[in-house]
C-alpha cells in the first residue's frame, strides 16, 4: 500500500499545500498541546484534546505530502497515513488509533472513563507526534515552515 494507491481507491485526494496552512495547522497543535495542562483539566478532555493536537500534526504531515483524507474514516485515514509520511513505526500508530477510539466512546457515548495515565500518555504521544511531524517537515517540506 500507499499513498498513490489510496489516492486511486479514492480513500484520499490530491492537495496543494502552502506554508500558511501548515502553520495553521502546526499553531492548532501547539494551542491544543498548550490547553491540555491546564489545572483541573479532567482526563476525558484531556485526552480529547491531546487527541485533537496529535491529529492535526499528522493533517498537516499528509497535507505537507500533497494529500488530504476524504471525509468517510478521516480521522483513521489520517492516522494511518503516518506510515507513509513520516514513517512512524507501528506501534505508534496502533496507540493513537486505540486513543482515537477511546476518545470516541468518551466524547459520544460514555463520561469518566479515561484514567489521568491514559490522558497523560495521549498527551506525550501528541508532544512526540508534533516534534517529529517538524523535523520531518524541516528534511522533507522546508519551503512550508
Amino acid at each position: 500500500m500507499s499513498l498513490e494507491n489510496w489516492l486511486a481507491d479514492k480513500l484520499i485526494e490530491i492537495h496543494h499545500p502552502s506554508a500558511h496552512e501548515t502553520k495553521r495547522l502546526l499553531a492548532i497543535c501547539d494551542r491544543d498541546l498548550e490547553k491540555c495542562c491546564i489545572p483541573g483539566l479532567g482526563p476525558d478532555w484531556k485526552l480529547s484534546i491531546a487527541y485533537n493536537a496529535a491529529l492535526t500534526a499528522a493533517m498537516a504531515a499528509l497535507s505537507a505530502a500533497g494529500y488530504r483524507a476524504r471525509k468517510d474514516g478521516q480521522h483513521y485515514r489520517v492516522i494511518q497515513s503516518l506510515a507513509y509520511t513520516i514513517k512512524a513505526k507501528p506501534l505508534l500508530i496502533t496507540t493513537l488509533d486505540k486513543f482515537r477510539q477511546k476518545r470516541n466512546i468518551s466524547d459520544y457515548e460514555m463520561a469518566g472513563m479515561i484514567t489521568e495515565a491514559e490522558a497523560e500518555a495521549m498527551l506525550t504521544l501528541a508532544k512526540n507526534l508534533r516534534n517529529a511531524v517538524e523535523e520531518w517537515l524541516k528534511k522533507n517540506h522546508p519551503e512550508l515552515l
